[in-house]
């Protein structure tokens, strides 16, 4: 059983979202806020619920002020749910974070609802049509980016650095390779120290612009 709020202040959203929820067996609580100050204060108080948000309705500065409440708030599980969300916003949000899914009120109560769904399982859901926008966008920042034929990594930590982007864990990748925890460790330092990165989003980041990791696996 989970607990949502619903962070948006359109009446007829809460409406839909309040009747849609309320018919799922998994629902305990059903809260309400209308600014960032009231999501703040359910958070408080209910710090493992899901968060239904529409960000284009909020004060938020930007995608990094929402990155940091979700750090605040590392439990909670969030799903984006807004008319539209530009590129650049999609993806820092999605790129820079495994927490949050999205789904647009446009898209039909099916895929509403497997949104809803696979939240409640921590699954990360992304709808066709943001999937569709990441996979066919073409702007300067791709153009730019680095390739594998001057990427500082030897193919082993290319291999790794993939393994790491697709969400597995140092354990996880040490087992399957029967190596050492210490080891992998190691080759992720090492990644770290010739990319120039300081965390695992900025490590996958560099995998997606050069090509160690595509979209399409990504997302799978």
């Amino acid at each position: 059983m989970r607990e949502f709020i619903i962070a948006d202040n359109q009446d007829i959203t809460k409406a839909g979202l309040m009747f849609l929820l309320s018919n799922l067996k998994e629902t305990s609580l059903l809260l309400e806020a209308g600014n960032k100050a009231e999501l703040v204060q359910q958070l408080r108080l209910h710090s493992t619920s899901i968060v239904i948000l529409d960000y284009t309705l909020f004060d938020f500065s930007g995608a990094e002020e929402l990155i940091v409440l979700h750090e605040r708030f590392k439990e909670a599980d969030w799903l984006l749910f807004s008319d539209e969300l530009n590129l650049p916003f999609l993806r820092r949000m999605l790129f820079g974070s495994m927490a949050f899914g999205v789904v647009l009120k446009d898209n039909s109560k099916e895929e509403i609802l497997t949104a809803i769904q696979c939240t409640l399982r921590k699954e990360r859901f992304i709808c066709n049509h943001v999937s569709n926008l990441l996979l066919t966008a073409n702007d300067s920042s791709f153009s730019s980016s680095p390739t594998l034929k001057n990427t500082p990594l030897t193919t082993a930590e290319q291999n790794i650095l993939k393994e790491i982007a697709l969400g597995k864990t140092t354990k996880q990748i040490a087992a399957e390779r029967n190596l050492s925890f210490h080891t992998i460790n190691s080759h992720r330092k090492n990644i770290f120290r010739k990319l120039g990165v300081n965390n695992v989003h900025e490590a996958i980041k560099y995998a997606m612009k050069s090509g160690i990791v595509n979209l399409i696996e990504y997302y799978i």
